[in-house]
C-alpha cells in the first residue's frame, strides 16, 4: 500500500475518535485582526477557543495590507498562519469573468488560482484532519478536498441580499437580483459538499435553501465578558449606535435611526445627542454629522463609546445573523433597542431583557421612555446584561463547533 492511502486511512480514523486533539486548517476570507467586521470577531474568538484543543493552521486572504500586529497575535493561537493578499487589478479582472460564470460576485472576488495551488501544497506539507471554511465566500478552496471538513455559513447571504434589493437605488437592483440568484444556488449547492455546516442562528438555518437544512448546526456568537463588561463613567451622549459604517445594514440603520427616529425624539427632547461609533463610515453616515449627532469614524476602544452612553439602539431593518453590537451593548449593561430583526436570532425577552421597535413611533416612544427613567434604564440594562452572560460566552459556543467537528 502507498504512502499516500497509508496516511489518509491512518488520518480517518484518528479523526473518527471523539475529543482527540486535531490539526485544523482554517481557510478565511478576513485576516480576523483588528475585530472591526462581524466574520473577524467570530473567527477570531474561535480560534483563540479551538486553539485550547487543537493544532491550529491559519490561512486568510486579505484585500487590504494586514495590521501589522496581526501576524504576531494570531500567532498566540496557531502553529501556522498565512496571509494572501489580493489585489484591486485581479479583483476587477476576476469580477468581470465572473458575469460569465454562475459563480457569486462575492466568490469570485476572494478565490485565484494561485491562492488555491498555495493552499493545496500547504494542505500536503501539514496534512491536517480536518479543513474548516468560514463563509461560503472560500468554499471554492476546500470543495474538491478528499478530508473531513466545514463550512460556517455564518449567515444565510441569500436573505440579506434579497432585503437589500428592495431599499437599492434602481440602477443596482439587477446587479443585486443576479448576485442574489448565484447566492441562492451556491448556498445550496456548498451544503453537499460539505460533511459538516455550521451557522449563526436558527432563524438563517431556516433559510438556507436546501431540503436537509436542519443538519446544520447553529454554532452562536459569543461576547468576550471580560473585555466588555459594566463600566461606570460620565455620560456624554444619549444614544450610541455602532458597527462597520461602511456595511450597508448598517448605513441603512445609521440613516434610520438619524433622519427618521431622532426627528420624533428631538421633537421632545431638542437636547438629545447620538454618536455612530464605528469604521469606515460611508459618504452618506458621514453626511449625517451635526451638533447632535457625531460621527467617530475608527475607535481605538469602542468600550468608551458603549460606557459613555445612555442607550444602545440598533434599528437594523435589513442585514442577517446575529448582531455582535447587541451583545456587546448588553455586556456592558446598557439598556438596548432594536428591531424584531435583529431579535429574531438574539431570543431575548421583550420589555425585559430588550426593547423592540417596530416602527419609528415605537422607537421613539422607548428612547423618550428610557430616558425619562433612569430605574426603567437600570432594570433593563441589568436584565440584558444576566441574559448575555447565561446564554452567549464564546467557550460555550465554540465549544459547541470544537464537538461538530470532532464528530
Amino acid at each position: 500500500m502507498s504512502g499516500r492511502p497509508v496516511h489518509r486511512l491512518l488520518r480517518l480514523l484518528h479523526s473518527k475518535i471523539p475529543g482527540l486533539k486535531r490539526k485544523i486548517l482554517i481557510i478565511l476570507s478576513r485576516i480576523p485582526y483588528p475585530l472591526e467586521k462581524g466574520d473577524k470577531l467570530r473567527a477570531f474568538y474561535q480560534i483563540r477557543e479551538l486553539a485550547r484543543q487543537h493544532e491550529l493552521i491559519i490561512c486568510a486572504i486579505s484585500d487590504t495590507k494586514p495590521h501589522p500586529q496581526a501576524r504576531n497575535i494570531l500567532n498566540e493561537f496557531s502553529d501556522a498562519v498565512y496571509f494572501f493578499r489580493i489585489r484591486k487589478p485581479g479583483i476587477c479582472f476576476k469580477l468581470l469573468t465572473a458575469f460569465f460564470t454562475s459563480i457569486p460576485f462575492q466568490v469570485a472576488y476572494f478565490h485565484r488560482n494561485s491562492i488555491q495551488r498555495k493552499i493545496d501544497q500547504l494542505i500536503a506539507h501539514h496534512k491536517p484532519d480536518h479543513i474548516f471554511c468560514q463563509l461560503i465566500r472560500t468554499a471554492a478552496y476546500a470543495q474538491h478536498l478528499d478530508i473531513d471538513k466545514t463550512i460556517d455559513y455564518q449567515d444565510v447571504f441569500s436573505a440579506g441580499l434579497r432585503r437589500r434589493i428592495k431599499i437599492s437605488p434602481w440602477y443596482l437592483q439587477p446587479l443585486l437580483k443576479s448576485e442574489y440568484k448565484r447566492v441562492l444556488q451556491y448556498e445550496a449547492k456548498v451544503f453537499d459538499l460539505f460533511d459538516k455546516k455550521a451557522i449563526i442562528s436558527m432563524p438563517d438555518r431556516d433559510k438556507i435553501p436546501h431540503p436537509r437544512r436542519e443538519e446544520i448546526f447553529v454554532i452562536p456568537n459569543g461576547v468576550d465578558t471580560e473585555y466588555f463588561k459594566p463600566r461606570k463613567i460620565d455620560k456624554s451622549f444619549d444614544i450610541v449606535f455602532t458597527g462597520n459604517m461602511a456595511y450597508p445594514p448598517n448605513v441603512n440603520g445609521a440613516e434610520y435611526l438619524v433622519k427618521q427616529i431622532m426627528p420624533k425624539v428631538w421633537s421632545q427632547k431638542p437636547g438629545t445627542r447620538v454618536v455612530i461609533a464605528g469604521a469606515n463610515p460611508a459618504s452618506c453616515v458621514k453626511a449625517l454629522a451635526s451638533e447632535r449627532v457625531v460621527i467617530t469614524g475608527w475607535v481605538d476602544d469602542i468600550r468608551d463609546y458603549y460606557a459613555g452612553s445612555r442607550i444602545f439602539v440598533a434599528p437594523m431593518q435589513i442585514g442577517t445573523g446575529l448582531q455582535n453590537k447587541v451583545l456587546e451593548a448588553m455586556a456592558m449593561q446598557l439598556p438596548c433597542i432594536s428591531s424584531p430583526l435583529a431579535n429574531k436570532a438574539l431570543k431575548a425577552s421583550e420589555g425585559n431583557e430588550i426593547l423592540i421597535g417596530r416602527n419609528t413611533a415605537d422607537y421613539a416612544q422607548h428612547i423618550l421612555s428610557l430616558l425619562s427613567d433612569p430605574e426603567q434604564q437600570e432594570s433593563l440594562g441589568l436584565n440584558g446584561y444576566k441574559f448575555v452572560i447565561q446564554r452567549y460566552n464564546w467557550k460555550n459556543t465554540t465549544s459547541e463547533l470544537s464537538k461538530l467537528i470532532t464528530a
